[in-house]
């Protein structure tokens, strides 16, 4: 059990203790990962933005200059909202494990708010050192890289520097947003009591997840966020593709009701998914300990959904989009059209795959610090019987569990929300050779990237397993049942 607050040690400032208990240096980590992302993105735009005003064909295209900014704001924000949800998922799981340590400050006399303002600040702390990093980073990465670019465009020597201070910005938000999300995932500690210093620290159950407030919120969110979906897609298809913003609310809205009410989405998921891994006692064990404490899985869950939906959703509008777009023209100008939206593809791949990284370290930091907390009942496992291979492999069923029920999610979300971006963007606008509206766009799936997604997400699942594995067989029976 670990005690960042309560005994932080004689070799380090009591104050930053708390920076080595497991599951901080992985939060600093992804929140120097979104800001290194977000002030690269800044950084890349002013530079096309310098390139263009030095062309003077380019220079005179308000239009061009206001997608590049507009794609590089949502791509900054899609980074930051995915890193502030793993970001409160991983906190609120540490709150779970310090459940016993804050009920004896409660028992002692400090206030719910005062210790969830202690966890707050570390968030913030957390929030500002990753941005920092992340800050220093990108910028002398992209001040190494800007005159390779300028000599491999040929554009020599552009006005432009790296140092600006509109650079400052996605780091100020990647810190504010950490620290919102410990804010958020230590809601917990409102709930815990001085009784429960003389319990262990354990997750809830299904029956104390269920929060009526909670999941009416959900709800209303997934409502309103499908209406809007539903209404950006007739907007973009009969009217004009203004109907794609809309939309994209809409999928904000949505998504966020499904992260909020997972506790009660994913566990029937969870439930088909068990289905396949057969009736051994250790698949058996796997299978429900994912269903007995559904907040913990839901937690897991929703990074890797998070960053399956991204990637098979702009896959599948690209498509769509490329598909729509080939109507009717020749073969010179399908290729030349082909080539663009592939070369566009790749590109947004690489940069969506930034919150997909963002989401697997999520996975790999919530199941080490669940297995970290476990301790005495994999202690006991062992002590009825349970063989350290058996050990091995129910955690490694745990993690396919997860996977493949975040995998199957995100692919049906994914497909969804890319078609509905491609249709509501596309369908009002004339496409030879009949130059008619309204277009009608059916979703085109890549099969080779989703079996790549698929694959992926099965090294994520051995990955991911590899450090909990090897913590929870080292797991001494005796010392784990006596770990108070």
């Amino acid at each position: 059990m670990t005690a960042a607050v309560l005994a932080p040690s004689k070799s380090a400032a009591p104050s930053l203790g708390w920076l080595r208990e497991r599951g901080m240096g992985s939060s600093i980590l992804i929140a120097a990962l979104s800001s290194a992302f977000g002030v690269i993105l800044v950084t890349v735009t002013g530079y096309i933005g310098a390139v263009m005003m030095d062309n003077p064909v380019l220079g005179e295209s308000a239009t061009a200059m206001f997608v590049v900014v507009m794609l590089s704001v949502l791509l900054v924000g899609v980074a930051v909202y995915v890193a502030s949800i793993v970001t409160a998922n991983t906190f609120a799981t540490i709150v779970a494990g310090r459940t016993r340590q804050i009920a004896l400050m409660r028992l002692i006399g400090a206030s719910a708010r005062s210790e969830r303002a202690a966890i707050a600040r570390q968030g913030l702390g957390v929030g500002v050192i990753g941005a920092a990093i992340g800050l220093v980073l990108a910028t002398s990465a992209a001040a190494i890289a800007l005159p390779l670019v300028n000599r491999a465009l040929g554009v020599g020597e552009l006005p432009f520097s790296v140092l600006q201070p509109w650079i400052v910005i996605p780091a100020a938000a990647v810190a504010l947003t950490t620290w919102a999300a410990a804010w958020v995932g230590s809601r917990r500690v409102l709930t815990v009591t001085p009784l429960q210093a003389l319990a262990g620290s354990q997750e809830r159950t299904a029956d104390d997840v269920r929060r009526p407030a909670r999941t009416a919120s959900a709800v209303s969110l997934l409502v309103l966020g499908i209406g809007l979906l539903v209404g950006g897609l007739l907007f973009g298809t009969f009217i004009n593709p203004m109907g794609v913003a809309i939309a994209f609310l809409g999928g904000v809205l949505s998504f966020t009701g499904l992260a909020l009410g997972s506790t009660f989405i994913m566990p029937p998921v969870l439930a088909l998914v068990g289905r396949m891994f057969g009736s051994s006692p250790t698949a058996r064990l796997a299978a429900e300990n994912a269903m007995r404490h559904p907040e913990r899985s839901a937690r897991m869950t929703i990074g890797v959904v998070m960053g399956v939906t991204l990637v098979t959703m702009f896959s599948v509008a690209s498509e769509s989009a490329k598909a729509i777009m080939m109507r009717g023209a020749d073969s010179e100008i399908g290729a030349q059209i082909s080539q663009v939206m592939d070369s566009f593809a790749a590109v947004m791949m690489g940069l969506v795959g930034v919150s997909a990284i963002i989401a697997a370290v999520g996975l790999v930091n919530l199941l080490t610090i669940g297995v970290v907390q476990r301790r005495r009942e994999l202690g006991l496992l062992r002590a009825l019987g349970f063989t350290a291979k058996q050990v091995r492999r129910m955690v490694l069923l745990e993690a396919a569990h997860i996977s493949i029920a975040s995998l199957a999610t995100g692919l049906v979300l994914g497909v969804a929300y890319g078609w509905i971006g491609a249709q509501s963007t596309l369908g009002s606008l004339p496409v030879p050779p009949e130059m008619t509206t309204p277009n009608f766009i059916l979703p085109t799936i890549p099969w080779t990237l989703m079996l790549g997604v698929v694959a992926a997400t099965a090294l994520l699942t051995v990955v991911a397993s590899l450090a909990p594995t090897r913590l929870a067989t080292r797991v001494v029976p005796v010392e784990a049942l006596a770990t108070d």
